[in-house]
């Protein structure tokens, strides 16, 4: 006879319990008393400091009595609210808990009571979140970027900064934003940190990680292309794992979001200009910079401008193996938007002699796209073939076709590799590197 659990001997029925979040609302019907005593605590703990033989709880709880006198709260209202101004204290305020929670990849607060996140690449409002006023946005926002050398103001109506996680975040207010402060924080994917983890996700092939590890390898040039939210800076730290530990690695960017784990990287951030107008370190500067510091490799976050030509002139000049990414909606579009960006420079140069040194100095670029299931394929990785007639000719490797969209509206679709040999095989083999003997010949 088989035996029994308690739960089966005793007949005892399980309820499960299903928790969904709790708007600020719900708690508290009445919205202006909510707001109201929020914002005097606020105010109050703003006003006062805290005194450092104090514990923080206490202080917080002291605060709360005092404010709260004369008020008839239940013990849920008043412990929402230490909740609360315990997030303002010691976190980001009224998104400290959408930061802590790992399945949403992004946060858009568009006003006091629009609040969205994006869940597996669905956006979607979150109604458990509110702010006081305008103002308490911005307050929230100089917290979050305070620390990190960063500031918004009048003055300075925009800010880009990396949090200390890695994530991106952008803010901007009056007078540049006519709906009030909006503050966007695009957060970075603790389950994106590997190959692998493309691979379990869809993202490519086995093969098509197999041939960009040597491609990377092999010191080949590429560039990642794609939209916004696409996952360029994603695929671009990933790439660079495949770096040999031994090489020396310069990184540039706008805001500092790589994260390598090879030991000899060097990380190069821009600077706006200052109160004064002057100060401002640009990408281009930077690149001219890491020229002249013995760099291996050199990573750039993203080329938009002036700084392509710099970039071309270094992958043209022995800097082999240089990484990048830029914004576009195809293999194609991403050379003629390099090729606009090199045209953007005050020197008179032939369309013809700008394809040239394109074609010589890029080897491989991806295109990587979200789908409208809100999945990222690599749709498209090709090569640099040559010119002709003047145009410059892509030849694919490998590509991703959608055939159609399921009844759950995922995207149907396949993987391809084209079986001719591409011409970057021999510079790949040249490097020893035998790993792709099996997928082409």
């Amino acid at each position: 006879m088989a035996k029994k659990s308690l739960i089966e001997a005793f007949d005892v029925k399980v309820h499960n319990n299903v928790i969904k979040d709790v708007k600020d609302y719900d708690i508290f019907k009445d919205k202006s008393l909510l707001d109201s005593l929020r914002s005097r605590i606020i105010q109050n703990l703003i006003d006062e400091n805290i005194p450092d033989n104090t514990m923080l709880e206490q202080y917080i709880n002291d605060e709360i009595d005092e404010t709260l006198e004369g008020y008839d709260l239940n013990y849920l209202e008043r412990n929402h609210i230490f909740n609360l101004i315990q997030n303002e204290v010691t976190g980001y305020g009224p998104i400290t808990g959408l930061l802590e929670d790992d399945s949403i990849t992004e946060i858009m607060v568009n006003g006091t009571n629009e609040v969205y996140v994006e869940i597996d690449g669905k956006i979607l409002k979150d109604e458990s979140v509110s702010f006081i006023n305008d103002e308490h946005i911005v307050r929230t926002i100089q917290r979050i970027v305070q620390p990190l050398g960063r500031t918004i103001d009048a003055a300075n109506p925009m800010v880009d900064a990396r949090l200390r996680d890695g994530s991106r975040l952008n803010a901007i207010i009056p007078p540049l934003s006519l709906k009030g402060p909006v503050l966007t924080i695009r957060k970075f994917r603790k389950d994106l940190e590997s190959v692998e983890d493309l691979l379990q996700k869809g993202t490519m092939t086995t093969h098509m990680a197999l041939f960009l590890e040597a491609c990377v390898e092999a010191k080949l040039n590429i560039i990642i292309s794609g939209g916004t939210g696409t996952g360029k800076t994603t695929l671009l730290n990933i790439l660079s794992s495949f770096i040999g530990a031994d090489e020396r690695i310069i990184t540039i960017e706008d805001a500092a979001e790589l994260r390598l784990h090879q030991n000899h990287v060097i990380s190069l951030e821009t600077r706006l200009v200052n109160y004064e107008g002057s100060g401002e370190v640009t990408i281009r500067d930077l690149v001219r910079n890491s020229l002249r510091m013995r760099p291996d490799r050199i990573i750039v976050g993203e080329v938009r401008g002036k700084e392509a030509f710099d970039m071309m002139q270094a992958m043209n000049t022995g800097h082999e193996g240089s990484l990048t990414t830029l914004h576009a909606n195809s293999c194609y579009d991403a050379l003629n938007r390099l090729e606009t960006m090199l045209l953007m420079n005050d020197m008179e140069i032939p369309v013809s002699a700008v394809r040239g040194y394109i074609e010589n100095a890029i080897d491989i670029i991806i295109q990587i796209d979200r789908m409208s299931d809100g999945k990222r394929k690599i749709t498209s990785i090709s090569e640099v073939a040559g010119m002709k007639d003047g145009q410059i000719v892509l030849k694919e490797i490998f590509a991703f076709k959608q055939k159609g969209i399921a009844l759950d509206n995922s995207v149907i679709g396949e993987f391809l590799v084209h079986k001719t040999k591409p011409l970057v095989y021999n510079k790949i083999i040249k490097s020893g590197i035998t790993t792709l003997k099996d997928l082409f010949n």
